[in-house]
């Protein structure tokens, strides 16, 4: 830290008491200073010869008789009037970052310029800023924090100005130049780890990082720090990643919790201040700064109550990022008071604004990019992931659920596993959905697109409507031996198709059309689990033929005709099972209330031996 002393008497100020300051001398005083609380009993001769004010304001005290004299306005208070008396004195005082301001300002209100004494305090004060202070980029920072209790003082005398060039003219220097120590503990390079890096036995010159200078700026209050980013800003030469980095340093340094996305603390007014101002300066280039760091602003104004003008602002930013984000990102907590464990309307609202950003660019370039089809494929799996976490909570409604799908419903996914886990983890935590509201949400996922290992888990997950097992079952089967020309789907009875995805668009749907509830009435659990051990045969034989280097086509063709052929009579058998259980049924429908339940309750036993593997 640089300092500088001045006069070269010894200090005789001494202390009486709690708020007495007095000149320890052979000498009476003759004039009583009083400022804030403190008296000081001083001599008015030094006084004159350097304070223009002191001399009007001493002898106004002449004419009246009195012997007191009131500075309580005077900026910086009795520590910075005592430096000044000190150097009316001529006694050592000693200026530093830390006082010189105060000791400035204090010189100014006492009017102690040039024209009352050559060489006088308000002239060595402004050699010691500008050779010194402004010189150093650690004595510069220290400074602008003392003005801030100085202010408008400060401000008139243009150090705050100063201060703030000073640090932005440091800050947006070639890092190869900087030569000042600076405060930097985040991602330390090796050389500044004691790791030197040698070529040849020669020390390489140790290399500063380009965002060297964003923690010690953390240190600063906000409104100054608002200044400095502005005037760096104004420059031009410094690049939108460091001034986003010095923001997520400084929101990480200000706001208590901010890296656990909360925001803890009494004083909500200065930490909503400071998120907006925060807001305010981020950068306009894109990804100039991480998702990560916007969703973690977007939450603080959410739970500090921040201005709608900046939160749209910022949602609209994490939009254009959104594929950057991860899971844990989206986890906003509902607000207090609400039942919901997350606030699934602010993801919704974001993937809403990404899908609307994305469909506008599609029209203004028809031919469409790649990185557009990556980033639609990146959030459909963050939010078949998302949905999967907060599926965990009983209190999220089917309808938040399937709105939020739906949105990415269309974009591409290689397979739907992640929706499917989704799905079964909501049918997990909500076993009191109708069969409608089952067949709602199964409508999200494409069978088809289930991967083997999903499609296993499925076939047997008992939370899954029984048209949707049968649908992955065919599938799987169909998957099995299509490379061989195997069964199809024109190769199974009229109504079997009819369950896939679209059903039989040829056919009419007439009385015999399946429904829902027709299949969750259906006691075919022993079909299934024939189709599921002939299925797993059929792979078993494929793999082993295969495998076989010496096996003839003929025989490969031949046992995955038997395969299938066994496969399809269990589908058929199947069905017909389902047509006798539908006359059944029919025929049930002019009976009392009370045989209806009872055939419903001996059909609950082939459902429930079908079991989970979550």
């Amino acid at each position: 830290m640089k300092f500088m002393k001045l006069g070269s008497k010894p200090d005789q100020f001494e202390t009486d008491g709690d708020n007495i300051r007095y000149v320890a001398t052979e000498l009476s005083t003759d004039i009583i200073i009083n400022v804030g609380n403190i008296k000081f009993y001083l001599h008015k001769f030094p006084l004159l010869s350097k304070s223009s004010r002191l001399q009007k304001l001493i002898a106004s005290t002449n004419d009246e008789n009195n012997d007191t004299i009131d500075l309580h306005d005077i900026p910086g208070g009795p520590a910075a009037f005592e430096i000044c008396a000190k150097f009316c004195y001529g006694m050592v005082v000693t200026l530093n970052a830390y006082n010189v301001v105060a000791a400035r300002c204090a010189a100014e209100y006492l009017e102690m310029y040039e024209t009352v004494e050559k060489g006088n305090l308000i002239y060595k004060i402004d050699v010691f800023l500008s050779s010194s202070i402004f010189r150093s980029w650690k004595d510069s920072i220290i400074v602008l924090q003392t003005t801030k209790s100085l202010i408008p003082w400060s401000e008139e005398l243009k150090v705050v100005s100063h201060c703030i060039d000073s640090i932005a003219t440091k800050a947006s220097i070639d890092p190869s130049k900087v030569e000042w120590s600076y405060t930097y503990n985040r991602k330390k390079l090796p050389s500044e780890n004691g790791n030197e890096s040698h070529w040849n036995g020669v020390k390489k010159q140790q290399m500063v990082p380009k965002d060297w200078w964003v923690e010690d700026l953390s240190e600063l209050q906000i409104d100054l720090y608002k200044q400095v980013i502005t005037t760096i800003k104004t420059k031009g030469r410094m690049s939108a990643n460091i001034i986003g980095e010095s923001l997520k340093a400084y929101a990480l340094r200000r706001l208590p919790g901010f890296i656990k996305g909360t925001v803890q603390g009494d004083d909500l007014a200065k930490y909503r201040y400071l998120v907006d101002t925060i807001i305010w300066l981020l950068p306009s280039e894109r990804n100039s700064v991480s998702c990560n760091l916007l969703l973690k602003l977007l939450q603080a104004s959410i739970t500090l109550e921040c201005g709608e003008t900046g939160r749209k602002e910022i949602m609209q930013r994490i939009a254009e990022q959104l594929d950057e984000a991860t899971v844990g990102d989206l986890l906003f907590h509902s607000p207090t008071g609400e039942t919901a464990l997350y606030n699934i309307d602010i993801v919704h609202d974001l993937v809403e604004q990404f899908v609307m950003e994305k469909h506008s660019a599609r029209i203004d370039s028809p031919g469409g990019n790649e990185f557009q089809d990556n980033s639609k494929i990146k959030v459909a799996r963050l939010v078949d992931d998302y949905l999967a976490q907060a599926a965990r909570d009983s209190s999220l409604p089917l309808s938040q659920f399937v709105d939020l799908a739906e949105l990415v419903s269309v974009y591409p996914r290689p397979t739907h596993d992640s929706i499917y886990r989704a799905i079964d983890m909501f049918l997990k935590e909500h076993p009191s959905l109708t069969k409608s509201e089952k067949k709602r949400i199964c409508k999200l996922m494409d069978c088809k697109k289930l991967s083997a290992e999903a499609c296993t888990h499925a076939v047997q997950n008992e939370r899954l409507p029984l048209r949707v097992v049968v649908q992955v079952l065919f599938f799987e089967q169909a998957r099995a031996t299509a490379y061989s020309g195997g069964c199809s789907t024109s190769d199974l009875h009229g109504s079997i198709r009819t369950l896939l995805p679209g059903g039989s668009h040829g056919s009419s749907r007439s009385a015999t059309t399946n429904t829902d509830e027709d299949w969750d009435t259906v006691q075919s659990s022993e079909e299934l689990k024939a189709l599921k051990g002939e299925l797993t045969s059929l792979r078993l034989r494929i793999k082993g033929v295969g495998n076989n280097e010496n096996s003839l086509d003929d025989a490969k063709l031949n046992t995955e005709k038997v395969a299938t052929n066994k496969v399809k009579k269990i589908f058929s058998k199947l069905w017909s099972n389902k047509d006798r259980q539908g006359e059944i049924s029919s025929s049930d429908t002019s009976e009392s209330p009370a045989s209806t339940n009872a055939e419903e309750n001996r059909s609950t036993p082939s459902r429930s031996r079908r079991h989970s593997l979550s």
